[in-house]
């Protein structure tokens, strides 16, 4: 059964939002997308507070903003880029997370939606703008004033001026507190001069700098009277009106990379370029009319921390936009599946890819996988805007907030890598074609495995989060102050950490009370495993610290790595299925609530299938128990193959925004295919 969901109708509101054309291109495209009755359930139960937001994307952005031509070259890529930017504008698609005094809606969660939704389409597209409105933007809005507010950000959501974050250098990539580029101020001229002292200084990989951006958010050392006060951001021009570089500042091309052939990365170099004083962002720490620092943090780590900290929507936005990948890539493969056939049963008629149970167990439990990461990720937008609601900013809520939006990022981001390269395993060779979508998915999504902080980087501030309870600022400490942290742990303290919710409580403490062959099933024998895992890896790692004495404190983190990054992964782990099991309880019963319990638990048993090893050597699982859980696993896909599509559906990626060529031919060129 199909419907024309009204989920998926934009409300009244969000009508009078858009531009009125915008507005006729929701009308028709609306009647495009009909949608089986259980999958618009779905995609409903996932929308989340931004639901509505999330259906107006849908009905507003056109296929053609979506999906770019595969054979196009690198400039026409990103000429191509640079109008569908230009679009997204004029859709209203852009500004929600800017200030309500400069045309924005100062609504920073929907601004993480907003690029999410653009990421199911074409991630050139979706790069430009996170540069431009997320990085550039965002350090304009967080660390700047009123004043800068006043002067930037009109010109910036128009697009009169694009902008790019020059952070990243050759030499220093995730260790930001130790750029080499300089920011000292001249009292004589009350100018700060811009420079990079050494080749390794040199700004890489920025978005925007080969061609079009006017001005950069420059991260440097900034240096007033001889002192230095850590690093700050300055706007600096880097072009002319007519696009040339300025006077001091040397503008380079990346050239080709893995992927985004959209996005015009580049390097950009400073030779004592001047801009005046107010060009400095000082929300944090600036220089008065006498030439004196100023800031109300005194410390230069904490103040640094403050900074990047306010950023952390970026993180966030990543993660979203890398989710939102995931689920287009197994919506490609997954409707390709329901309709290739290969090989033939007994009875003769060739068997759809999608009835073998190697191929559900490609694709059904990253599904399940994806709905999690959905959840999660729904959450932590939504705290980030209950956070920057808040009168006051409470401080142990925000770096829980960060801790999170990092883990997330790492663990999706790796998420998604993985599971687009299955998908187009799943696709055969149909899959290695560039009109197909999945290759070019592959290379575009790749970078976001380092980008806005590597992975590996940002698990381990996930561990160092949970080891200090978020009650104190990581950057304040050397490696002996944080093995010192590490070793004043508890128990008690670890067990704090998890901030276990009460219906979560409530249902592990039911689980406890049943036989072990009656909880393979059980919502509340998975959240103790979850939980448990996490609870030992944590307190293992704190007693691994604690042993740790003076000069031995770096080398016994060091050692210890392993360790740190594995409870990391535990921490995150437990969060999502947290999350998953939050989002099912806000479900009426019905179709809509028995699938997602479904997919519940075979994401639940996939993670404790592939943690069996661990489980096993500690003691929390038989061989026995290990064997059963693959075979509900199993039972588990066979159950969810009658309604992949509706699954997939679910996940909110409009069939016209896949760009797979595949998907039209696959019945003309497959003997007998048909709609399974």
């Amino acid at each position: 059964m199909t419907t024309e969901s009204p989920t998926h109708v934009p409300t009244p509101d969000a009508d009078l939002a858009m531009p009125a054309a915008a507005t006729d291109e929701a009308r028709t495209q609306r009647t495009r997308e009909r949608l089986t009755e259980l999958g618009a359930g779905l995609r409903a139960a996932t929308g989340g507070r931004y639901g509505p937001v999330r259906d107006q994307a849908r009905a507003s952005l056109p296929a053609t903003m979506m999906v770019r031509d595969p054979a196009q070259t690198v400039p026409e890529a990103r000429e191509w880029t640079r109008r569908a930017l230009r679009d997204v504008v004029e859709t209203g698609q852009a500004g929600s997370g800017f200030p309500a005094a400069q045309g924005g809606l100062d609504d920073v969660g929907r601004s993480c939606v907003d690029f999410e939704m653009i990421a199911h389409g074409d991630l050139s597209l979706t790069v430009k703008n996170g540069v431009h409105f997320g990085l550039y933007g965002g350090a304009v809005t967080a660390l700047g004033t009123p004043r800068h507010h006043e002067q930037f950000l009109p010109p910036l959501l128009s697009l009169e001026q694009i902008g790019c974050y020059a952070m990243t250098e050759f030499g220093h990539g995730s260790d930001v507190a130790s750029l080499e580029t300089t920011i000292t101020y001249d009292k004589e001229t009350d100018e700060l001069v811009v420079h990079s002292p050494t080749p390794s200084a040199t700004k890489t990989y920025i978005g925007a700098a080969a061609e079009d951006a006017r001005m950069a958010a420059v991260y440097g050392q900034l240096v007033v009277d001889g002192t230095g006060h850590g690093v700050h951001v300055a706007l600096v021009p880097v072009r002319d009106e007519t696009g040339r570089p300025v006077p001091g500042v040397t503008l380079g091309d990346n050239g080709a990379k893995g992927g985004l052939d959209g996005v015009d990365n580049g390097t950009i170099s400073f030779d004592q370029v001047r801009v005046p004083r107010s060009m400095l962002l000082d929300r944090y720490g600036g220089i008065d009319d006498d030439g004196t620092y100023v800031s109300d943090i005194e410390s230069d780590s904490r103040r640094f921390f403050t900074m990047l900290g306010t950023l952390v929507r970026g993180r966030i936005c990543v993660a979203a936009g890398a989710a939102a990948s995931s689920r287009k890539a197994l919506s490609i493969a997954t409707r390709y599946a329901v309709r290739r056939r290969q090989f033939a049963a007994p009875d003769g008629a060739d068997v759809v890819l999608l009835d073998y149970l190697t191929h559900q167990r490609k694709l059904i439990p990253a599904i399940a996988t994806a709905y999690a990461h959905t959840f999660a990720v729904n959450e932590v937008v939504e705290r980030l805007q209950e956070l920057h609601e808040l009168p006051q900013k409470d401080q142990e809520a925000q770096r829980e907030l960060e801790t999170r939006a990092a883990g997330l990022k790492a663990l999706i981001t790796a998420f998604t890598n993985d599971t687009v390269q299955v998908c187009r395993e799943a696709c055969g060779g149909a899959g290695y074609m560039a009109e197909n979508g999945l290759t070019v998915l592959r290379g575009d999504a790749d970078v976001f495995a380092t980008f806005e902080g590597d992975n590996t980087v940002l698990l381990q501030l996930v561990a160092k989060g949970l080891l200090t309870g978020y009650k104190e600022m990581w950057g304040d400490m050397d490696t002996a102050a944080m093995v010192a942290a590490g070793a004043r742990m508890l128990g008690q303290q670890v067990l704090e950490a998890t901030s276990v919710r009460p219906l979560v409580d409530r249902l592990i403490s039911a689980a406890a009370r049943r036989s072990e062959d009656q909880t393979l099933l059980d919502r509340g024998w998975h959240l103790s495993m979850f939980t448990d895992r996490e609870r030992h890896v944590l307190e293992t790692l704190a007693g691994r610290l604690r042993k740790a004495q003076g000069d031995d404190a770096f080398a016994t983190f060091n050692a210890a790595q392993d360790h740190v990054l594995l409870a990391a992964r535990t921490h995150m782990d437990r969060v999502v299925l947290e999350a998953f099991v939050a989002g099912i309880d806000a479900c009426e019963e019905g179709a809509v609530r028995e699938t997602l319990e479904r997919l519940c638990s075979l994401y639940a048993l996939s993670s404790i299938e592939a943690d069996a090893g661990w489980f096993q050597a500690h003691n929390r699982m038989s061989a026995a128990r290990a064997k059963a859980v693959t075979a509900q696993i199993n039972r588990l896909c066979g159950e969810l193959r009658p309604v992949a599509v509706e699954l997939v559906e679910g996940m909110g990626v409009p069939q016209t925004w896949l760009g797979s060529a595949m998907l039209e031919d696959v019945e003309r060129w497959t003997p007998g295919a048909q709609e399974a």
